[in-house]
């Protein structure tokens, strides 16, 4: 059967948008297909920095034939009705057939479509995937329409060795393509893809960038090992210098000593992101060489290309000495705090202030954090105040994505504590769901204290995540959070560390802006704040925070009515949104979401570390046969309860009297009922939960039996309320464990 090659020759194509363009194409012109009714085989995209190529194997030489039939207006119909169905039909009345229907005589069209060659179908499908391609950034060139990330050179295309004819802006498809463009540059013709595939290699051009990975990743680490170094993995940047060369040819460099002192990261950052150089090390982790892949071959062997790449490599690394000692002389002569200092002049966003004002807020919410990261306090807030020092130094002004590291590098230099040097690396930790998780105390006070800080910032000023979009990166923020507390099994109440974070974002905003927020509020609030100094000053304002959210002290009602229930909403939302987070996070680790709901709906449930713990409890119960009959007793007392609720819209309190119990499967529920409840409350005081669970699976055989030989509505209506009391009290006792109601049968 025909196959098909399509090769789309421009000018360069960024790496980093080669191989979504791969699937794009094949997508789109598989897409294209399929809505022309077209079978096919296996289809591959290829591409290099110069050309999309798309190979699609068992293609039929024609469409097939279609029928298609379609039902029109009765035979009785008006005119115009019987006009508009021949005018969308194509065809006149005698070609319509007459057919007996339910509704009486009706007129059926049956439309036949002859098939036609496939190439025909191609050159539709073709040139409009290539109008319609989605770059992430096009461009338009000379006086034509046509937009592509690069200007077109050609457009080659071939079913069965035969040219698809199309013409797309001037560009006319042919059977001709290029190889490398600086040592074979004239136009070639090829008949398929072996002779294309042939054609190119003999012309320097690998067209399959797994396999140009492949070369340069097995040639690189061979002549590291003749220089007795070894390659740092880097696949990230494998794949990038794979989408910059046709023709790999890795070539080995030494760096200068004097070059060899600065920190491994540096060096490899400063090659990686100017230059594109893979690092090696030597047994002592020095980065003491770099591996450059030009793209082409030298004609000595690559000795002149190197000593170019080497001399530009001086350049680059001559600034990254200069950034580093500058920033040591810095730190050796004033300190890191001195650092830190000049982050007043950094805004971290326009409604939160600076970065100096966001550190005293980590600062404080850190110490905060002591009790239950058993951190020490003032090595925790030494730790956040020189956290961010390193934004203000020139080197990760340079590379900002070695914030952290750099601060590490500095705390050493200015011989802080190690877990405060630590801490400042670790404290952006972790950045996603794969990241490692910080365990020192330290450094978690001052990483957990930062996320919480910015949610709470951006959760006061409304700056919330919406459908697809996250620009503060605040579902990070919130994961990170959650798997710090979980990963290092820390037992709080995470509204109180949030509740706290936004009273002292709301406080700072208000004093830019107290109009905004309330006047009479903020009023208060320095009034509060001035009274006494220093330590005293900072114990009445922490102690203000401390009781703000509690709705039994009234505070905020006090100063600003209804605006205590506004901050607590708040942060109820905030934790929704950490809740929703930890959904996906379990969901991803085989944990049902309805069973989060149910534990998360008992209100409360904002010890992350006690929440997890009691839904692997229930997911437990659940997936034992005891478990699920109780859930199907559960729900079918819950239907019932629910039906009699809506009907008398009251909801039936749970106190049904034994007294009035009259078959032996209504005593024994009422006694298994107290006997399960009684067993639970303490498996739950104890967090004993799998105990907790145990309990309520002595109720399935007492519920089973009661709903086998008993009749809820019963004749007697003082015997059908205490029996709807009774199913009420299941309701209940169950509820205690989680909420029954939110999982999915």
């Amino acid at each position: 059967m025909p196959d098909l090659l399509l090769e789309i020759l421009s000018e360069e194509i960024p790496a980093r948008m080669q191989a979504k363009a791969r699937a794009d194409l094949q997508a789109m012109v598989l897409k294209g297909l399929d809505e022309a009714g077209v079978a096919h085989g296996a289809a591959q995209a290829f591409s290099t920095p110069r050309r999309l190529t798309l190979h699609i194997e068992g293609l039929p030489a024609r469409t097939p034939d279609l029928s298609e039939e379609r039902k029109g207006p009765r035979t009785d119909a008006p005119e115009k009705a019987l006009a508009g169905f021949l005018r969308s039909t194509g065809l006149t009345v005698d070609q319509l057939e007459r057919r007996d229907d339910k509704k009486g005589e009706i007129f059926f069209a049956v439309i036949e479509k002859p098939g036609r060659p496939v190439a025909e179908a191609l050159a539709e499908i073709i040139p409009g995937v290539i109008r319609g391609f989605p770059w992430p950034k096009s461009m338009r060139w000379g006086t034509g329409d046509l937009r592509w990330v690069r200007p077109l050179t050609s457009i080659l295309c071939l079913l069965d060795g035969e040219v698809v004819p199309f013409e797309v802006d001037g560009y006319v498809a042919g059977d001709e393509t290029r190889g490398h463009r600086m040592v074979d540059p004239v136009p070639f013709a090829v008949s398929g893809l072996d002779d294309y595939r042939q054609g190119l290699l003999a012309r320097k051009v690998i067209l399959d960038p797994a396999e140009r990975e492949s070369l340069i990743l097995q040639r690189a680490v061979g002549l590291c090992e003749g220089q007795g170094v070894s390659l740092l993995d880097d696949p990230a940047l494998l794949r990038e210098v794979a989408g910059l060369v046709e023709w790999p040819v890795p070539l080995i460099g030494a760096i200068e000593d004097e070059f060899r002192a600065l920190p491994p990261e540096v060096l490899q950052t400063s090659m990686r992101e100017h230059q594109k150089y893979f690092s090696a090390v030597d047994k002592t982790g020095r980065v003491t060489h770099f591996v450059a892949v030009a793209n082409v071959e030298g004609a000595d062997g690559g000795e002149t290309i190197v000593k170019g790449n080497a001399k530009v490599l001086r350049a680059r690394l001559a600034d990254a000495k200069f950034f580093w000692e500058n920033d040591l002389r810095a730190v050796e002569r004033a300190g890191l705090e001195d650092m830190a200092a000049s982050l007043t002049s950094v805004t971290f966003h326009n409604k939160l202030g600076s970065q100096a004002e966001r550190v005293d807020r980590i600062a404080a919410l850190s110490r905060d954090l002591c009790p239950v990261t058993h951190a020490d306090p003032a090595l925790a807030e030494q730790a956040a105040r020189v956290c961010k020092a390193d934004l203000a130094s020139e080197m990760v002004y340079e590379f900002p994505e070695l914030q952290g590291l750099m601060g590490r590098y500095y705390a050493e230099a200015a011989n802080l504590d190690p877990s405060v040097a630590l801490a400042a690396e670790q404290h952006y930790s972790p950045l996603g769901p794969s990241d490692t998780v910080p365990s020192d105390p330290i450094a978690v006070s001052v990483a957990l204290a930062d996320k919480i800080d910015t949610l709470a910032g951006f959760w006061a000023i409304e700056e919330k995540p919406t459908g697809s979009k996250d620009p503060f990166a605040l579902r990070r923020a919130a994961l990170g959070v959650i798997r710090l507390v979980l990963e290092n099994g820390l037992r709080m109440r995470l509204s109180q560390p949030v509740g706290v974070a936004l009273m002292r974002h709301v406080y700072l905003i208000g004093r830019r802006d107290a109009v905004a927020l309330g006047e009479p509020l903020f009023d208060a609030l320095e009034q509060f704040g001035d009274e006494g100094g220093g330590a005293e000053r900072r114990a009445h304002f922490e102690s203000l925070i401390a009781h703000f959210l509690s709705p039994e002290s009234g505070m905020a009602e006090q100063l600003d009515p209804g605006f205590g229930d506004e901050m607590r909403a708040t942060v109820a939302d905030l934790l929704s949104f950490i809740a929703d987070r930890l959904k996906v996070l379990l969901r991803d680790r085989g944990v049902r979401h309805d069973l989060i709901d149910a534990v998360y709906a008992l209100g409360g449930q904002d010890d992350l570390v006690l929440l997890v713990k009691r839904v692997d409890a229930l997911q437990a119960f659940l997936g034992t046969e005891d478990g699920a009959n109780l859930l199907a007793g559960y729900k079918r007392a819950a239907n019932i309860l629910a039906a009699e609720e809506k009907k008398e819209k009251a909801t039936i309190v749970p106190i049904p009297d034994p007294s009035l119990a009259e078959l032996d499967e209504e005593r024994a529920l009422f006694a298994a009922l107290a006997s399960a409840e009684a067993a639970t409350a303490p498996a739950i005081a104890a967090e004993d939960f799998g105990a907790a669970m145990g309990s309520l699976a002595s109720l399935r055989a007492p519920i089973d039996a009661f709903f086998d030989k008993v009749t809820v509505n019963a004749d007697d209506p003082a015997l059908r309320v205490n029996r709807l009391a009774l199913l009420a009290r299941i309701r209940e006792v169950t509820g205690r464990v989680a909420n029954f109601a939110k999982i999915e049968s």
